[in-house]
């Protein structure tokens, strides 16, 4: 007999009794499922030792190739790495003590200590929701004696009767529907989570444990926003459903204020959601971010284009390059190497990419790569070309 059979049987009785029932079961689920995959007989074992192999003889093979070397900065991730995986896939205190402890107990704590309570801030937090309806299952039952003491009272779809039971099933909904459904995703996620370990061995792979990590995460900090967010409209709510019941029966402007609180709480954890979901999607795990552009780490490729195209004509013919003799300094007018008039001596033409300050800057880098016995030429005054 398992031990969670008798929390199961009692789920029905509130919500924090299905919520101590989903928790249980999911404990235990991902207990057995790391014990088949990874434990004494697991499943998955050869895998592991045939993937373990394969990372250590490529490491060899990069020792022998000369494409890495024995060096601390080198063996130092390698083996953390290796280490990191073989105790998380293979022991199950570890693995319960790290992972699964943070991911399921973490955000509970931090709820506890925004909300100031002692004990478990979600457990209170599905008490005060099993009070709330308590109240309102009250008030409709003392509605339903009222109604049947007068046979003559007028019925139909919108009655403050029935608006008071659609908002009471929209918190319903909105609550217990929200965190069973993340208790239970991160369950099956934790339950998968040394398979994705392995992966990040591998850089080929590791972008499934960093996809991994970002939705254990996500579903992790969901039930932090739900609880904080819910716990402000429960404490709306209670006012409320305190003044339900009215001389004649339910009051109509109350069960109008509840659904309008429902459907506002219903809208609060759909956004609970949105955030937990923007706030994770944007974390680059180990640096990576799938959507950058090769191209984009270079930064002349990327400045280049968008320079060219901001450019007007006038900047682009400023721009153009400038032919300067290097014999005698003399303009050529854009002509290859020619002799000069009387001279007879040949006169080699520079040219030097026009730049944002002019040739002054290229001018002396120039002269500098010019040989020796060229300090003893003319040094004639230096002609810019416009």
């Amino acid at each position: 007999m398992s031990p969670c059979d008798p929390l199961v049987q009692g789920a029905s009785a509130g919500v924090a009794a299905s919520l101590r029932a989903v928790d249980c079961v999911s404990a235990e689920t991902t207990a057995s499922a790391f014990t088949r995959l990874f434990g004494t007989d697991g499943a998955l074992l050869p895998a592991l030792t045939a993937l373990l192999t394969i990372y250590i003889a490529a490491f060899a093979i990069l020792l022998l190739t000369g494409r890495s070397s024995l060096s601390v900065s080198s063996l130092t991730p390698r083996m953390f790495a290796l280490g990191l995986v073989l105790t998380f896939t293979t022991s199950w205190v570890a693995y319960q003590g790290v992972v699964w402890n943070l991911a399921t107990g973490a955000p509970d704590q931090i709820a506890g200590v925004l909300m100031g309570t002692a004990g478990s801030a979600t457990q209170m937090f599905a008490d005060r929701i099993d009070i709330l309806f308590g109240a309102i299952a009250e008030t409709a039952g003392a509605a339903t004696q009222g109604a049947s003491a007068t046979p003559g009272q007028t019925q139909g779809s919108f009655t403050p009767s029935n608006l008071m039971w659609l908002s009471a099933l929209l918190l319903l909904l909105a609550t217990v529907g929200l965190l069973v459904t993340a208790r239970i995703a991160l369950a099956v996620l934790l339950a998968l989570g040394p398979v994705f370990i392995v992966f990040a061995l591998f850089g080929g792979t590791r972008g499934l444990f960093a996809g991994w990590l970002r939705a254990v995460v996500l579903m992790a900090v969901t039930p932090l926003f739900a609880v904080l967010g819910g716990a402000i409209m429960i404490e709306m709510a209670v006012p409320v459903v305190a003044a339900l019941r009215g001389p004649d029966g339910i009051d109509g402007r109350g069960a109008m204020a509840l659904f309008v609180i429902a459907s506002v709480h219903c809208a609060l954890m759909a956004l609970a959601l949105r955030v937990a979901s923007t706030t994770v999607s944007g974390w680059k795990v180990f640096g990576m971010d799938s959507s950058q552009d090769p191209a984009s780490s270079r930064p002349d490729q990327a400045i280049a284009p968008s320079a060219a195209t901001a450019m007007t004509p006038t900047q682009a013919a400023s721009r153009a390059p400038i032919v300067i003799s290097q014999g005698a300094y003399a303009a050529s007018d854009g002509m290859s190497a020619q002799s000069q008039a009387g001279g007879g001596r040949s006169v080699r033409n520079i040219i030097i990419p026009a730049t944002a300050t002019g040739v002054s800057t290229g001018l002396p880098q120039a002269r500098r790569a010019r040989g020796i016995g060229s300090r003893f030429a003319s040094r004639a005054a230096p002609q810019r070309i416009s």
